[in-house]
């Protein structure tokens, strides 16, 4: 959980990068002895939670999901990354190519972290506590009514590809829920909090095109103190 949770809220750090296991202030000569943005790979993020103990779920859907979108989506960054940083030292690089890299790069991150956030918020009961339940309803006036407004944003989305989104949107200090038609369409300013996988491959394999029985399943295996501490993290003031 800890290399998960200090990935998700990298960017809400402001004024520090993370370096190896130290904090080098932004603008430190440190931060310029490796191109990070370029050099880094990433690696997978193990399942937190045993694939077997999902309720309505598969085993065979979430190995496939995490092995091959997921997983596939991360070597796919790294392929960019690579690619970048080589096309950034070659003077002959078109500017169009390497814009063509970069918006892969764009489209390559949001998928790889947006499944980091999925699969960060299964394995629970879907019992959610007290706290979260009356921060949510702060917003939509009562927990029942969000609850039903991003169950229809995904069942809109069925069938086709996207995201559904409960996310604390900085500017607005306000929990919101976003319908996004892919990996690269994500709200401004916003920390998503509850992330749902509408693409078909998140459960055509157990559930065809019932989307919304695959939503039911999801919401029996929330791990609902995840997104509870992803608002508290995301929700607090600056410097507190």
């Amino acid at each position: 959980m800890t290399a998960r949770t200090r990935r998700e809220f990298l960017g809400t750090a402001g004024a520090a990068l993370l370096v190896g296991s130290g904090t080098i202030a932004a603008g430190d000569p440190a931060t310029s002895t490796k191109a990070r943005a370029y050099d880094d790979a990433h690696a997978p993020v193990p399942l937190p939670f045993d694939p077997k103990s999902l309720r309505g779920i598969s085993e065979r859907l979430i190995q496939s999901h995490w092995e091959n979108n997921y997983g596939g989506a991360v070597k796919a960054l790294n392929v960019v990354r690579g690619r970048l940083a080589q096309a950034r030292d070659d003077s002959g690089t078109p500017p169009y190519v390497f814009a063509g890299l970069k918006r892969e790069q764009l489209m390559r991150t949001g998928s790889v972290v947006l499944h980091e956030h999925y699969f960060g918020n299964l394995g629970g009961d879907g019992k959610a506590p007290a706290k979260v339940r009356s921060a949510i309803a702060d917003s939509f006036g009562t927990f029942d009514a969000w609850e039903a407004e991003f169950r229809k944003i995904g069942q809109g989305l069925g069938g086709g590809s996207g995201w559904v989104i409960l996310g604390w949107n900085h500017s607005l200090a306000l929990l919101e829920n976003y319908w996004m038609a892919d990996h690269a369409t994500g709200p401004v300013d916003t920390t998503p909090l509850l992330v749902l996988d509408m693409y078909e491959h998140a459960y055509q394999m157990d559930y065809g095109a019932a989307a919304a029985k695959y939503i039911d399943a999801f919401f029996a295996n929330l791990h609902w103190d995840i997104v509870g501490s992803r608002l508290e993290r995301s929700s607090r003031a600056p410097g507190t």
